[in-house]
């Protein structure tokens, strides 16, 4: 299998140098250069993807880890990542593979076909890109995608969404579900601590969720200090209800001290039990915690009468109030997602597999 291979999202450019046209950092290079991300890199006079097929490791998950709580509950995901990301976040929680520039990160491999086959061998009802942010790999993510559909196999991308508009349309257009780390609600904290900007990420979230039949979910990192105020979580899920609709999950996740922000102390408990109150007071109706034990904030109830739909323990699933259209037992009202007509029974194990050929 080729690890090396064309892409088209850049154009030349009059003093010599070629611009990737991928995400709005639009990196200039010259013959040799990589971009940001390490993994897009100009040779032959043009920008190629040198990670084609290659991956940080492959692991059977829980889909709650990604997390995806309305996304057939219970099923087992097969996850992997690759090497690099196009941006900079100082907090990150995954540095060792999203922030890696030793290509010998990529210890397995396996071609689309591969993962197609392996996800249905391994009774995956989906495979996730994740770890780092799939969009730097995005032609190897849209040939698994393809490869997957047609095998059954559901993917899921667990991304920043920070990408340019005519990548973002042929990406999430082949992606069943979508978790976007909405890192925050200010372009302070995009510029400051990213290396980014936050209208893009916006413009992202907008397209995915009126633009395609993408199951959308977000993810914010509440981060002690940066970006936990009552009056930036009020304007952000404000505006999410606002532009993407009630119906779409929030997870408020808590932050633990990593990479280059281990001066910061974790985030409490109560900060994510606030967001997710702030949330259901502007009309989000699913508006989980995590990365804490809270069974009451990792659990889903009805937006209409309250009462508990599916039960959460970490990972684990318990008492489930679902029909088989996906609908309350006790209301009728419709819950918002793709429940496959019951729960899964995957529960919290992560089983680490090997995909490439000895």
């Amino acid at each position: 299998m080729e690890t090396v291979v064309s892409t088209r999202y850049w154009h030349a450019l009059d003093d010599g140098r070629v611009q990737c046209d991928l995400c709005p950092r639009h990196c200039r290079l010259r013959e040799g250069q990589r971009g940001l991300c390490y993994v897009r890199q100009r040779l032959d006079d043009e920008v190629k993807l040198v990670s084609y097929g290659r991956s940080s490791g492959f692991c059977v998950d829980p889909i709650e880890k990604k997390p995806l709580n309305h996304f057939y509950p219970g099923s087992s995901v097969l996850s992997f990542g690759t090497a690099g990301c196009n941006l900079a976040c100082k907090f990150c929680q995954n540095w060792d593979m999203s922030k890696s520039r030793e290509m010998d990160t990529l210890a397995d491999a396996a071609s689309p076909a591969r993962l197609a086959e392996a996800a249905v061998e391994l009774a995956c009802k989906s495979v996730a890109f994740t770890y780092n942010d799939p969009i730097i790999f995005l032609e190897y993510a849209i040939d698994v995608a393809a490869a997957c559909r047609e095998a059954g196999v559901k993917t899921v991308a667990v991304t920043a969404g920070y990408v340019d508009p005519e990548p973002r349309a042929e990406f999430f257009h082949a992606m069943d579900a979508a978790n976007v780390d909405l890192k925050a609600f200010s372009e302070r904290f995009y510029h400051k601590i990213c290396g980014g900007h936050l209208q893009p990420v916006l413009d992202t979230l907008m397209f995915i969720r009126h633009e395609t039949d993408t199951w959308l979910e977000l993810t914010t990192l509440l981060i002690p200090g940066e970006n936990d105020s009552d009056e930036e979580l009020n304007a952000m899920t404000a505006w999410v209800a606002e532009h993407l609709g009630p119906d779409v999950p929030m997870h408020f996740t808590a932050f633990h001290p990593d990479w280059k922000m281990r001066d910061i102390s974790a985030t409490p408990p109560e900060t994510l039990s606030r967001a997710r109150r702030i949330a259901a007071e502007n009309g989000i109706r699913y508006a989980y915690t995590g990365n804490v034990h809270d069974a009451e904030g990792g659990s889903t109830w009805c937006h209409q009468c309250g009462e508990l739909l599916i039960e959460r323990d970490w990972y684990r699933l318990g008492k489930w109030a679902l029909n088989a259209k996906g609908r309350c037992r006790h209301c009728d009202a419709s819950i918002a997602g793709h429940f496959g007509g019951g729960p899964g029974q995957f529960g919290p194990k992560r089983i680490p597999v090997r995909l490439a050929t000895p």
